[in-house]
């Protein structure tokens, strides 16, 4: 395990941080007229639905005829995907992925992919120092087809992962050095090591574009550094499950293996990279399942988050995440954040849960569950996590999320799953003094649940169904209605008398 350890760490930082940007005295102001002979050291390959990137077309830098042969249309958005640093030199299954997803879904599209792998696999600190090139050679592209065809660059929408999110910088600053703003940058886990804490002109920032919005998956810290970025870079960051790891990416042996049997020897890597390109995966979601948009949340963090007191949708608190984000422009970097599945689709519901909870015991830790019954289906059972133990009467608030969409919230059924040390415990007792009655056991009372669907923004209050308040033992069940409708009830009966 400690040799696991040791590879995970070295791959880590060696082979998916993809880097730095080396310090600069600001962008690049490019005179185009005079870079006709110029060379550039990336190629522009424009997508063809339903083909290889392998077979793609080439737009050659200040070669007019290049767009013509390649179908630009410039009339068209412009959608530029970049990816990171590379270990084999090969383009990566998801650029394909990600480009086809785009283009299934938005058929009046320009996609272009920007291939600077000659420059990306090299080692870090070399290819940290190329994104600068492969930035302005970018900006180059943008400012000479608005020269040539009149293609506005606030049309440009620039897509990057890990390191290609901070080259989307460079090239969004180089553009605004010469009086033009880009449309649109999208950081995909943007790199973390050597740019945590680097000044606005060093990574990608909120200046770089009218706007910009990254997500952040894999900012989990090994020997102080992390694979993601961990500050805000945008207008809004997402956070999804946190942004420090992601569901299903946990390097378990069951986990290990299934890569290895798919991958062969770059399983592991394949293991230890499945978090940073969570946020690839996240994004396509988003184009192929439109009917599943994913709603992010403001909050300060992630633990404030998981108690569930930041499902407010009012000033712009909450967006959605992905292609169809909503486009606000902020002062300040919003904080998002989100839970998801461990597979497409990833869309969780959101559900904040408060509980008045009371006890005679100093201190119970029940382990709670809950069913939730709506207009449309039931979910599943639901653990509860409560952030402190239960003693005397207060209030508690956690978060809960379904995977499916269960409708407008009907019941709730709430169980306490009585734990073995309770079970045992209170069973000798009884055996010792059988006089002792229930009631006279470990329980907690409950009065009323108040629910808020974090995306219909939906409060509900729901109260036991047959009396005030109710006392909930170990392994008792109790069902809880909306309280406006237990009230109905007996008007209903006295209006069949």
């Amino acid at each position: 395990m400690h040799v696991l350890s040791v590879l995970s760490i070295l791959i880590l930082t060696s082979c998916l941080c993809d880097g730095r940007r080396s310090r600069g005295n600001g962008a690049e102001v490019f005179g185009l007229k005079t870079k006709t002979h110029y060379k550039p050291k990336s190629m522009f390959r424009m997508y063809t639905h339903g083909k290889d990137m392998e077979d793609s077309c080439t737009i050659e830098l200040f070669q007019a005829h290049t767009l013509q042969s390649c179908s630009f249309n410039t009339s068209h958005p412009l959608v530029i995907i970049i990816h990171g640093w590379s270990m084999d030199g090969m383009i990566e299954s998801w650029i394909t992925r990600l480009a086809s997803a785009l283009k299934s879904t938005h058929e009046n599209i320009n996609i272009v992919v920007s291939d600077w792998l000659t420059l990306a696999q090299q080692h870090y600190p070399i290819a940290v120092q190329n994104t600068r090139v492969v930035g302005q050679e970018i900006a180059r592209l943008l400012m000479w087809l608005e020269d040539l065809t009149q293609f506005p660059v606030g049309n440009a929408h620039l897509i990057g992962y890990s390191l290609g999110a901070h080259i989307a910088g460079f090239a969004g600053s180089n553009l605004a050095a010469s009086g033009r703003i880009l449309g649109r940058i999208t950081g995909l886990d943007p790199a973390g090591p050597l740019f945590e804490g680097m000044s606005s002109t060093d990574r990608l920032s909120p200046d770089d574009a009218r706007f910009v919005d990254a997500i952040h998956t894999f900012t989990q810290q090994h020997i102080g550094l992390s694979v993601g970025i961990r500050q805000p870079v945008a207008h809004y960051d997402f956070y999804p499950n946190g942004g420090s790891f992601q569901p299903g990416c946990h390097l378990h042996v069951q986990n290990l293996y299934a890569h290895l049997s798919q991958y062969g020897l770059m399983g592991f890597q394949q293991t230890v990279k499945c978090a940073h390109e969570r946020a690839v995966h996240l994004f396509i979601d988003s184009l192929l399942n439109r009917d599943k948009q994913i709603m992010a949340y403001k909050c300060r963090d992630n633990k404030a988050f998981n108690k569930g007191v930041c499902l407010d949708c009012r000033k712009n608190r909450c967006n959605t995440l992905g292609y169809d984000i909503k486009k606000v422009r902020t002062n300040t970097s919003k904080r998002l954040y989100l839970k998801t599945r461990s597979i497409m689709p990833y869309k969780l519901n959101h559900f904040q849960f408060r509980i008045q909870l009371s006890t005679r015991f100093e201190k119970i830790d029940p382990s709670l569950t809950v069913k939730l019954t709506g207009t449309l289906e039931e979910s599943e059972t639901l653990p509860i996590t409560l952030v402190k133990e239960v003693s005397g009467n207060k209030t508690h608030t956690f978060l809960i999320t379904v995977d499916s969409d269960i409708g407008d919230l009907k019941m709730i059924h709430l169980t306490w799953e009585a734990g073995t040390l309770w079970t045992n415990m209170w069973s000798k007792v009884k055996t010792i003094m059988p006089w002792v009655s229930k009631e006279d056991g470990p329980q907690i009372t409950i009065s009323r649940i108040r629910v808020k669907a974090g995306e219909t923004q939906q409060r509900t209050s729901f109260c036991a169904q047959s009396e005030d308040t109710v006392s909930l033992q170990p392994s008792e069940e109790k069902l809880f209605v909306r309280c406006d409708e237990r009230r109905e009830k007996p008007e209903s009966v006295r209006s069949h008398g």
